[in-house]
């Protein structure tokens, strides 16, 4: 007969996982950091552009600005949904709200890490690792508590958080950055004035 060989307690996998949450939030806070010192830079390249009447460099650096503002939207969304994440892990005090904390969670690490590895590819790796020890956790605690896992239920409440992170982000955004010009008018509009 096999023997189930469970791979320890839950608890200081739980700490794992959440001392390896926090090590990625630290990086996303480098980012933001990186990212917001970028989107200064470009902001005034796109005024003294537009004060020179130069409307193809104000146009190129607005359009990077544009991206790169979409690109720290992500990051901080991203380091929202993981301070959720680790919220709910320090609170668990029962083995029954593993599985009903858990799942959800994994469902939004797997959702940043797709989304994450577009704009900061070294944070993947480190997601991918999170999420299996997570989900390996989850199971391990399913099994021990004979809980079945609505994974539809825990999408639904993985998308809720996502989308909460996502209107705090877009708040602090909105908070932090000066609105992008939505037009830059051309050199003879200028010329006029």
């Amino acid at each position: 007969m096999g023997k189930f060989n469970s791979p320890g307690p839950l608890k200081p996998r739980l700490d794992q996982a959440t001392r390896q949450i926090q090590t990625v939030m630290a990086k996303l806070d480098t980012a933001v950091v990186k990212l917001r010192d970028r989107d200064t830079y470009l902001f005034n390249k796109i005024v003294s552009s537009v004060q020179k009447r130069d409307t193809q460099r104000a146009s190129m650096f607005a359009n990077e600005l544009a991206e790169l503002r979409r690109m720290s939207k992500m990051v901080t969304q991203s380091k929202l949904a993981l301070e959720q994440i680790v919220l709910r892990l320090n609170t668990v005090t029962e083995l029954g709200e593993v599985v009903l904390t858990l799942a959800p969670a994994t469902s939004v690490v797997r959702n940043l890490r797709e989304g994450l590895a577009g704009v900061m590819p070294e944070a993947e790796g480190e997601m991918s690792e999170i999420s299996g020890l997570l989900s390996g956790i989850l199971v391990d605690a399913g099994s021990v508590t004979g809980t079945s896992l609505n994974f539809e239920t825990a999408n639904e409440e993985a998308e809720r958080a996502l989308a909460e992170a996502a209107a705090v982000a877009e708040s602090r955004m909105k908070d932090k950055f000066p609105d992008i010009p939505q037009s830059i008018p051309d050199s003879n509009e200028m010329e006029m004035a």
